[in-house]
């Protein structure tokens, strides 16, 4: 008898838990129904690593590959792609975007290796509907409030848009981390969520930056002729 490899016994198993005399739960899924679950399998991940323990690690590697799986089944069932595609798919970007390794371009640091990426990934989108015109594009809509605007602040350094200046005192890893957990618990003795009001700050913040960076596109030149 000839022996499957461990993928193509997955994609089997996944095919014949949403088969008509599947699983109940399986077959009642789609996309928008799993997306609580990538989010939960992805923090569990995360318990594992820092927990260091390689059993938990393995464990939540094949359940955060499961939600993988699942959503590539429900697209093939609809003919849209299936996990070979997805595969190919990134397969194929690995490559483009290390031309330092797979083509003949040289790299002197890992600055050097992400500004590529990013020249790559925009000449990628450049013409499609995928195109991020703006700096502030690509940064997603559903990451945690503190995680979303520290993206933001990133981003718009890059690009060189003006930021909220700076606490006026410096502060230690230490001292910062108290003030963030202060503010947190002064929030909720409000009966405030300090992860709304984050995210509300942020969502301000991007779209005034966005504002900033359209007047300084449509702004001409003031560079004068020799």
């Amino acid at each position: 008898m000839k022996k499957t490899s461990a993928i193509a016994d997955l994609l089997t198993v996944m095919a014949r838990l949403r088969a008509p005399d599947g699983c109940p739960w399986d077959r009642e899924q789609d996309h928008r129904t799993l997306r609580q679950h990538a989010i939960e399998e992805v923090y569990e991940l995360i318990d594992a690593i820092d927990s260091g323990d390689d059993h938990e690690l393995l464990e939540e590697l094949g359940d955060l590959l499961l939600q993988v799986v699942f959503h590539c089944q429900l697209a093939n069932e609809r003919s849209a792609f299936d996990f070979e595609r997805v595969a190919r798919n990134l397969v194929d970007k690995l490559i483009r975007r290390h031309p330092h390794v797979f083509g003949d371009v040289k790299v002197k640091n890992v600055d050097q290796v992400w500004a590529n990426w990013e020249k790559i990934k925009t000449a990628e989108k450049h013409g499609t509907r995928h195109e991020r015109p703006s700096a502030l594009d690509g940064i997603p809509k559903h990451l945690p409030a503190l995680m979303r605007a520290e993206k933001l602040t990133k981003k718009a350094r890059k690009a060189q848009l003006p930021l909220a200046a700076p606490a006026p005192r410096p502060l230690t890893k230490a001292a910062l981390a108290k003030e963030l957990f202060a503010l947190a618990a002064y929030a909720q003795s409000r009966g405030w969520s300090s992860e709304e009001l984050l995210r509300a700050e942020t969502n301000r913040t991007e779209r005034q930056l966005r504002r900033q960076e359209k007047a300084a596109a449509r702004k001409p030149s003031s560079s004068r002729p020799a």
